[in-house]
């Protein structure tokens, strides 16, 4: 099969760590609606890289959406990039569209008595770093899925990418991916945020979000208080460990996460010019897209579909061989996510009626959703990381920090990415 399109949503943002911005969430609910992102992030191995944001940091946030002058930005808990908690906070108020206000917060949470959630600035445009146009170059790519030191019969699928005069040709057998809803906020000037240029440090190591949080300012209902449960908090880091080599199998293991409703994880490495992902679903077509929050009725549907791996789970190994470079027979380094899918809360007022014909109209309603995710390279002893200076990420004073040239295949790649 041959075509001249925009390449498919395969989703493979997800699998290099980036991110796409998030549509719209509904706004045809009450006045007052509020969104709050919680997640957990460990970097295995690596630096807490908070300290870095001057340099490497800065150009990891970046690329992914985030804080791109060195601090937290809305929406960083979508896709961290560094070890530790995040959250984001986004209200619509239609009494009082993009008025600043406040929400007072428990103490647990370390960072004062309250919060100021205040507009989004005016939008920049994305960072293309350099890229005009989308270079002309070819792909390939292969796919594997689900865990096991073999390599299961069928795989891998196998698609080629060739971009020219601005488009993508393919061919092959193209994974298709699951359809996730995105239910996240894309701001506009109606909406208030945290963070934002006004506050935006980062919650410490030992940061809650449990107890009562109120939000006031004008147009916000006195009635906007809510109390968030240890099922609304921080979930546990998760702690992932590798043992063995990519040539005879890496098996990945992590202690339970509690709260946890399922896992999901995914690989890439660049071999070249031939992109091999794996993905740890008992079935094809996964999709990198899995990799975000999911409802709890989408997370039991891909439960039973064995797209996702059960709660008890603790171990999976990827199957040896596939992030081996054919022409040498040596492993090619690559990179490894995972989620954990935390609960999700809603909370509206006055609370929803037993009977289903009494009529209701809430004031507000909350939403709170939950995930802790895990980081990793493949293939690479990353030991020595931990001590690393932060200093060597950072420029001098004055100066940007010196950019590694991309090789024609890593452009390609950014060049697909701004055509999902």
């Amino acid at each position: 099969m041959n075509a001249s399109r925009p390449l498919p949503t395969l989703a493979l943002a997800a699998s290099l760590a980036l991110a796409l911005p998030a549509s719209s969430a509904p706004s045809n609910g009450p006045e007052t609606e509020v969104w709050i992102d919680v997640a957990t992030h460990n970097q295995a191995g690596m630096p807490d890289m908070g300290s870095m944001m001057g340099g490497m940091g800065s150009i990891a946030a970046k690329m992914m959406g985030g804080g791109g002058q060195g601090t937290l930005a809305y929406p960083d808990a979508r896709h961290p990039v560094f070890t530790g908690k995040f959250f984001d906070v986004a209200m619509r108020n239609s009494l009082a569209p993009g008025k600043e206000a406040e929400q007072q917060i428990p103490a647990g949470l370390g960072l004062g008595a309250s919060l100021p959630l205040l507009p989004p600035q005016a939008s920049r445009g994305h960072d293309e770093s350099g890229i005009s146009g989308v270079p002309e170059g070819e792909i390939h790519l292969k796919f594997y899925w689900g865990c096991g030191s073999e390599v299961r019969a069928g795989q891998p699928r196998e698609m080629h990418l060739r971009a020219k005069d601005g488009k993508f040709e393919f061919s092959g057998d193209p994974m298709q991916g699951r359809y996730v809803p995105d239910r996240g906020v894309d701001p506009d000037p109606s909406y208030v945020l945290w963070p934002n240029p006004k506050a935006r440090s980062r919650a410490p190591a030992n940061a809650s979000l449990v107890g009562q949080h109120r939000i006031t300012g004008p147009g916000v209902p006195e009635s906007l208080k809510f109390d968030l449960q240890p099922s609304a908090d921080f979930m546990p880091k998760i702690a992932l460990t590798q043992s063995g080599d990519l040539a005879s199998g890496v098996t990945l293991g992590w202690q339970p996460v509690d709260r946890a409703k399922a896992y999901f994880l995914h690989g890439l490495s660049m071999q070249g010019k031939t992109i091999v992902i794996w993905s740890s679903a008992e079935v094809p077509d996964a999709g990198q897209g899995v990799a975000d929050f999911l409802t709890g009725a989408q997370v039991e549907r891909w439960l039973k579909e064995k797209v996702l791996l059960s709660p008890s789970t603790t171990s999976c190994t990827i199957p040896k061989g596939i992030f081996a470079d054919p022409a040498s027979g040596q492993a090619s380094p690559g990179i490894l996510g995972m989620i954990a899918y935390g609960p999700e809360t809603h909370i509206a007022w006055p609370p929803k009626p037993a009977d289903p014909k009494q009529p209701w109209d809430p004031e507000w309603n909350v939403r709170v959703r939950t995930k802790s995710t895990a980081g990793a390279l493949l293939g690479m002893d990353m030991s020595g990381m931990d001590g690393m200076d932060p200093g060597d990420a950072t420029a001098p004073p004055g100066q940007e920090p010196k950019k590694p040239e991309d090789s024609t295949t890593k452009k390609l790649l950014k060049g697909l990415l701004r055509n999902l």
